[in-house]
């Protein structure tokens, strides 16, 4: 018996190191588990923004299309739509339908004055 409390005594500081980096590595496995987790939920939630961002892009663009123009606080609307747009990765129709956009007149006397000159 007297041995073992000898081994125990001499050797306690080893024991603790051994335990502290099991309950470490237990607590490391939750934490990443946990990272993983939020990653995922995350991704899900840009991807789901960016589907809405895409979309308002479309409605505006098929709102002022059949105006003929775009309202200037609408440009600038659908402007600051389409840079978190792009900040989420969004890179595809929604690109063409907003340069477009941004070519259409702000006015529509302006619109009518471009027709009368052709």
């Amino acid at each position: 018996m007297q041995q073992i409390i000898d081994y125990i005594m001499n050797n306690w500081v080893a024991w603790i190191f051994a335990g502290a980096w099991a309950v470490s590595k237990i607590n490391f496995r939750k934490l990443r588990k946990r990272l993983e987790t939020e990653e995922k939920k995350n991704i899900a939630i840009a991807n789901g923004v960016q589907a809405m961002l895409r979309d308002a892009i479309i409605n505006n663009y098929n709102k002022y299309k059949d105006r003929g123009y775009i309202p200037i606080y609408a440009r600038e609307s659908v402007k600051k739509i389409y840079e978190a747009y792009e900040g989420l990765g969004g890179n595809d129709v929604a690109h063409d339908l907003y340069e477009k956009m941004r070519h259409w007149d702000t006015d529509p006397d302006d619109r009518e004055e471009d027709h009368n000159h052709e």
